[in-house]
């Protein structure tokens, strides 16, 4: 009797490689728990050696207190001579700023904007140390603002002409925009617009209606060549906010 051909058996299957995978993963994550623990260890080494040289420090400057005592003196002395340089260039600052003069061609001379740091300049001169220039796109209205010594707000808008006199004049809308933003926009307490050119009747009389204060040409070279306060030169100021030395 004839046998038909004998089956193969199925060969062996290879271990799935998962199996390899897991193994790699386990060893890597071992190697990521030796890491760890080794970042840690130099963690506590360092913090040990830190801890050892600030000790050794502190008991060195214990033996050695005197040198201790030098640098504190050094540093006094150096903290006061920085003290002493700064109030006495605030000194020679104010000094400076008494002296501070304008002719109105110096004046009609300038950029617009050279024009409004003068401007302010002139009102620290009197006596406004927070005098800022705030002049440029967006500024409401406003090119200047200062506080003067009496505790009232200043707001100033300058009209600088190049050609004085001979300039176009300021007029009404230049006052109505001032006064638009002066108050409630600024809190001015006093409104001035300030040119070295000429400014309309009408333009004037509106100011007067609205307790806005005008300082034309002429009223510029007396307050820029002289050496008193802007407040003293204008009319109908409103009464000082607080009292001081000057009131």
């Amino acid at each position: 009797m004839t046998t038909g051909p004998r089956r193969r058996r199925p060969a062996a299957t290879r271990r799935p490689p998962a199996r390899r995978r897991t193994r790699s993963a386990g060893r890597r994550r071992s190697r990521a728990h030796v890491r760890t623990g080794n970042r840690l260890t130099d963690l506590v080494l360092g913090a040990f050696l830190a801890v050892a040289v600030a000790a050794a420090l502190v008991n060195w400057l214990l033996a050695h207190w005197w040198i201790l005592a030098v640098l504190l003196a050094v540093a006094a002395l150096s903290g006061g001579a920085w003290l002493y340089h700064r109030q006495d260039q605030a000194r020679w600052d104010a000094v400076r700023a008494q002296g501070l003069r304008y002719a109105l061609t110096q004046l009609d001379g300038l950029h617009h904007a050279s024009f409004e740091e003068a401007v302010r300049d002139l009102m620290r001169r009197d006596g406004c140390g927070d005098a800022t220039r705030v002049g440029g796109g967006g500024d409401l209205g406003a090119d200047v603002k200062a506080t003067d010594p009496y505790g009232r707000r200043w707001v100033v808008q300058c009209k600088h002409r190049r050609h004085g006199l001979s300039g176009s004049a300021v007029g009404t809308p230049d006052l109505q925009v001032l006064n638009g933003t002066a108050r409630p926009v600024h809190g001015a307490d006093i409104a001035v617009i300030i040119t070295n050119g000429r400014v309309t009747a009408p333009a004037v009389a509106f100011a007067r209606q609205q307790r806005l204060h005008v300082v034309d040409r002429h009223l510029l070279g007396a307050w820029a060549s002289g050496s008193r306060p802007l407040w003293e030169l204008l009319r109908a100021l409103p009464p000082p906010r607080k009292p001081t030395a000057l009131s």
